[in-house]
């Protein structure tokens, strides 16, 4: 067990007229739950508009009786994490807050930075889901045959999938691990790029390198790519072949043509899992001609075996900026899309 890990009640709380108290067990744990300079502490008064003042090992909570809840919340939730002798960083405070303001799921349960139930465990990380999306996502994952991750930039889509499918590998539950991606031009020439094909292609899927370097040792992700136990690949590679004992993951999928898209969803076979994610208001094809990703979504609804999870802007887990950049470039499209609609009528 873990120093950190010596002492794991519960938080005590006292509710006043017009605060909430918290007690901590640990001090040692207390002062990396606020932070170097109380920066995590100013990080969730910032975001949950309240004011917490810390004194000794208790907390009290000033704001709404809402806000007090959900700041009570957050850290408790955080300090779970570090009694566990997981790290906090700006990320995990980030997500507790935002899945503090998320609509619990059906069941009534609401997803946690510290929940052992979503985590997902590879060689180099323990990675739990920092919205409320993800971590239906990661168990649609788990239980579905093929899950749909469509959404903008920055919401895990690619890296929860691709930690999955790694940890599925590790745990020798499928045999291998196969990344693809349509190697369509956004904006950009390929004859133009230097080298051979393969030289050609690789740009396109280095965003899938990158996530793999995260997760596994950068020798083991050089062999077992080597051995053909992981293979990256442009979408093309896959016409012909059948998929068995295999977790295949389709990447920027908006870019697939209708016909992309049915020939990949084809090769699935004997125990084989999927994950296609995609960003429908980001397709470079060529104009008239529509994504397979689209057709996909349309045809699939109500299939056995196959789940669709949408992300918002809210589920962004990038910078801050990029947050308020997604929700402004949506908010300038939903205005384009009002203006055409009264340009018809």
């Amino acid at each position: 067990m873990s120093k950190n890990q010596t002492n794991t009640k519960t938080p005590k709380t006292s509710p006043t007229n017009d605060t909430t108290i918290l007690e901590f067990e640990n001090n040692h744990l207390l002062a990396q739950l606020v932070g170097e300079h109380d920066r995590y502490l100013a990080r969730i008064e910032e975001g949950l508009n309240v004011s917490v003042a810390s004194r000794g090992n208790k907390m009290a909570i000033s704001g709404t009786k809402q806000a007090q809840a959900q700041t009570k919340g957050v850290l408790q939730d955080l300090y779970k994490r570090l009694e566990k002798g997981m790290d906090v960083t700006e990320g995990e405070v980030d997500g507790a807050i935002r899945m503090a303001g998320d609509a619990p799921a059906k069941d009534g349960s609401r997803a946690s930075v510290s929940e052992d139930s979503s985590m997902i465990v590879t060689k180099r990380r323990r990675i739990t889901p920092r919205s409320t999306n993800q971590a239906a996502y990661v168990n649609s994952l788990r239980t579905h045959e093929l899950v749909f991750g469509l959404g903008p930039a920055g919401t895990g889509k690619t890296y929860l999938a691709v930690a999955n499918a790694v940890a599925m590998l590790i745990e020798n539950k499928v045999d291998r691990l196969i990344l693809a991606r349509p190697a369509v031009e956004a904006g950009e020439k390929l004859g133009f790029l230097p080298g051979d094909m393969r030289d050609k292609i690789d740009p396109y899927l280095r965003p899938l390198y990158d996530a793999l370097y995260d997760m596994l040792p950068a020798e083991e992700v050089v062999k077992r790519l080597e051995n053909g136990e992981i293979e990256v690949a442009a979408l093309a590679f896959m016409r012909g072949r059948t998929l068995s004992n295999a977790a295949i993951i389709l990447d920027e999928a908006q870019n697939t043509t209708p016909v992309q898209m049915k020939m990949l969803l084809t090769r699935m076979g004997e125990n084989s899992r999927m994950a296609v994610t995609g960003d429908l208001s980001q397709v470079d094809l060529p104009l008239g001609m529509r994504s397979g990703l689209h057709e996909a979504v349309d045809i699939l609804q109500g299939v056995k075996g196959v789940d669709f999870i949408n992300f918002g802007e809210g589920d962004v887990v990038r910078h801050p900026l990029v947050t308020r950049i997604v929700r402004a470039y949506g908010e300038h499209d939903r205005e384009k899309q009002l203006a055409l609609k009264a340009r018809k009528n």
